[in-house]
């Protein structure tokens, strides 16, 4: 239901009972659940953005001119993670407040959702949306989904329910899947647009056409489906960047007399790594620093819509990513021109290791958040359910089977205190499942649980072969792969040892025991065999 309609409706249920003589007068002015005074939210979420590819987190091949102005206005995070280190489990943790591994009736979803993949969310459970919802918010996602449509598999018929629509969102624009993955198609609300009836989307046959790049933008995989010429003709992939902002600047504008949440999910810097033309040339690091270059302005035009109309002053942004960075073709080429994609972290998205899950975190809210700081509180993408919920004067302690914490004192002020103490952290691989409690990280099984491949010409590097690329050390690994005696699980101190070097499983073994404990409680009895990546997959 529109979120005006919502409210109409309140208030002349409220008119009614007032006329009835049942409620008094100062009901009408607070009963619709917000107001002017309510403060707008932005989140922004890109995709497959490392650690170290802003300038405010110590980038210098890229320049970030717009995401370092957020920072300087606002609150950087440096503990700041993803509860899983792929797309789809990461989106699943922030819009439900649940780790990934409670998902398909708690054997956890672990890599990317295939093109025919149901809706994973249940439509009855709260979410980051319906949270704003119940405050008469209006709700919008603009961008990738990648979460699914339909009851249990998706044939594309349309209309394409449940959705976007059913959990939490009023209106949704934008990629469904993934930019690497067909269909090429963008979604608006339940259908594809520039649907057809007399030329359906369908699986299978004579591919319908869509555009290709050159090796050096990295993987795009061929179309899967034939069928709807004219949705297949409107998408562009050197386009989605401008047409996702300005369908998102579009709705912060309708919607600007009232407080709205907006879910930004950018398909920057996902390969293939297609910005505009304009874009391309721009950066020291070739397409993918150019990509950021994109990503950058993007958000800079999120910022000037904001301010032409008078929002930026009481609109919350926070701007973060989906996992860590991907050393995929166009990822090693970023690294040889001296781009440190994840920092100085071990480790590449799909890993357990620090540069699969540790995000840039910034958040801006002027007069609220204290500008031009540094907060190494430990957060989570699953606490943003918890924290919304704070933020709109509802009790997160209402929440029940949610894993989300309200970390919105971190945001707003300087506790002494960690807010969060342990966290769960899922890589692609289920062996690798991993727990951080206080300064200790410790994994489950050898290796980064992600991508191992590590020949010049595979698409998927990670693990031992990309420690060795990226010229890190970790003293489990030599020559590109993990030793012999090298211990059956990891634990690591990162507050002497945030890059992962020495891995001490030996030397604390009351420690261990106390983590494999602890993990053990949240391990799936049964993990799902789906979605999982596998070797030199296009994700």
């Amino acid at each position: 239901m529109n979120h005006k309609l919502r409210a109409l409706n309140t208030q002349l249920l409220l008119v009614l009972s007032l006329v009835a003589g049942l409620l008094p007068n100062a009901w009408l002015n607070t009963a619709s659940g917000s107001d002017s005074s309510s403060p707008s939210v932005v989140y922004i979420l890109a995709d497959d953005l490392g650690y170290g590819d802003l300038g405010c987190y110590g980038a210098t091949k890229v320049q970030t001119p717009n995401i370092d102005q957020l920072a300087k206005t606002g609150r950087m995070f440096s503990d700041a993670h993803s509860a899983s280190a792929v797309c789809t489990p990461s989106r699943y943790a922030l819009l439900t407040g649940e780790y990934p591994v409670r998902a398909y009736e708690g054997r956890g979803v672990w890599g990317p959702l295939s093109p025919f993949s149901g809706l994973i969310i249940d439509t009855q459970t709260p979410t980051i949306g319906k949270v704003f919802q119940n405050k008469n918010y209006a709700t919008a996602c603009v961008g990738k989904w990648h979460l699914g449509f339909g009851k249990d598999k998706n044939d594309w018929s349309v209309p394409l329910r449940p959705g976007p629509n059913d959990v939490g969102f009023d209106y949704y624009f934008g990629v469904p899947l993934v930019n690497s993955g067909s269909p090429f198609v963008y979604v608006e609300n339940d259908t594809i647009v520039g649907y057809d009836p007399a030329d359906p989307l369908r699986a299978g046959g004579p591919p319908s056409p869509t555009p290709t790049f050159p090796k050096e933008a990295s993987r795009k995989s061929p179309n899967r489906f034939t069928g709807a010429l004219a949705a297949h003709k409107i998408y562009d992939d050197e386009k989605t960047g401008t047409l996702l902002t300005e369908k998102a600047v579009a709705w912060i504008t309708e919607n600007k007399d009232d407080p709205f949440f907006l879910y930004f999910a950018t398909t920057n810097i996902h390969h293939p790594f297609t910005p505009a033309p304009r874009f391309k040339g721009t950066s020291q690091c070739g397409l993918y620093g150019d990509y950021i270059h994109e990503l950058d302005w993007m958000v800079g035009e999120i910022m000037q819509s904001l301010e032409d109309s008078g929002l930026s002053e009481n609109t919350l942004v926070i701007f973060t990513s989906d996992n860590g960075g991907m050393l995929n073709l166009g990822g090693r080429n970023a690294m040889r021109d001296g781009h440190r994609i994840n920092g100085d972290l071990l480790g590449f998205k799909f890993g357990a290791w620090e540069g699969g899950h540790r995000v840039p975190f910034i958040a801006r809210w002027p007069g609220k958040i204290e500008a031009d700081t540094q907060s190494n509180q430990t957060i989570c993408n699953v606490d943003m359910l918890a924290t919304f919920m704070a933020l709109t004067d509802q009790d997160p302690e209402s929440l029940e089977n949610k894993d989300s914490i309200n970390v919105l004192p971190c945001l707003l002020d300087n506790p002494t205190e960690p807010l969060r103490t342990e966290l769960i952290l899922a890589p692609a691989k289920a062996a690798n499942f991993s727990i951080r409690k206080d300064k200790w990280m410790y994994i489950g099984a050898k290796g980064s649980g992600g991508f191992n491949g590590g020949k010049e010409d595979q698409h998927a590097w990670g693990g031992a072969p990309a420690v060795a690329f990226a010229g890190s050390e970790n003293s489990d690994i030599a020559d590109g792969k993990i030793k012999r005696n090298a211990p059956p699980a990891q634990l690591y101190d990162l507050e002497k040892d945030l890059q992962q070097t020495n891995n001490v499983y030996r030397q604390f073994p009351e420690v261990v025991q106390e983590l494999e404990a602890k993990l053990e409680a949240h391990r799936p009895a049964k993990p799902t065999g789906k979605p999982r990546p596998r070797k030199g997959k296009n994700q």
